[in-house]
Parts: structure tokens; C-alpha cells; sequence
């Protein structure tokens, strides 16, 4: 229940900075759509951290992290183009269906890369 929160909120945060970047910088849509993406991945490691998963968020953790949102930046730049460029939809209204797409393949690689330490204990962080 946690993670979907963090996920409602992390959705709401990406999707207002994707607003601003294709409305008010004018900037294309795809740029909008990974400049929010990073921007809001890094919001989503701390929350995630600290609220779902109640880990103490380190330097590695936050490098790695990354490495669980590749498959979602992939399937949902894909899906963000597929659904604008092939199916003509809302470029307002599409990133929220592509992010939508992502969310259980996220949720098992966050939760692997958040809390593979605890299993080893965190001695040495």
C-alpha cells in the first residue's frame, strides 16, 4: 500500500513537471517527458527509502537505483510514442497511461535494489 502511495505521489510529481516543460518551457514532448522522468525518479529513491521500504537511503543504494526504473523509462518513452505519434492521442493525456503501464515491473526492481542489503545486513555503510 505503501509503494502505490509513493507511486500516486511520484506519478502527480513527474506529471505536473512534464506540464511545465511542454507548456510554459515549450519543450518538445518527449524531452518533457524524460527531463520529468529523472527529475522525479530522484523524489521517488527517497520516498521509497524512507516511506515504503523504511531503509537508510545510501550513495550506492541511490546509484543503483537507476538501474530500476529502466524498464520504465523504456516501456513508457515506447508507449508515449506509440500512443501520440502512432495512435494520435493527447500528448497531455498520455504519459499518465504509459506511466500506469509500468508501475508492477517497477515495484519488484525498487524493492530488490531498496532491500537486498537488509538480507546481508548493513554493516558496512
Amino acid at each position: 500500500m505503501r509503494f502505490v502511495l509513493v507511486g500516486f505521489m511520484n506519478t502527480a510529481n513527474y506529471y505536473i513537471l512534464y506540464l511545465i516543460f511542454i507548456h510554459l518551457a515549450s519543450l518538445p514532448y518527449l524531452i518533457s517527458h524524460l527531463s520529468a522522468f529523472l527529475i522525479s525518479m530522484i523524489g521517488s529513491f527517497y520516498l521509497n527509502s524512507y516511506f515504503t521500504y523504511k531503509v537508510k537511503p545510501t550513495l550506492k543504494k541511490f546509484l543503483q537505483y537507476p538501474l530500476t526504473y529502466v524498464v520504465n523509462i523504456s516501456v513508457s518513452t515506447l508507449a508515449l510514442i506509440l500512443l501520440v505519434d502512432i495512435l494520435g492521442l493527447n500528448e497531455n493525456i498520455s504519459p499518465l497511461i504509459a506511466q500506469g503501464i509500468t508501475i508492477p515491473a517497477t515495484f519488484f526492481v525498487s524493492k530488490k535494489v531498496l532491500t537486498n542489503d537488509n538480507a546481508k545486513g548493513e554493516a558496512n555503510e
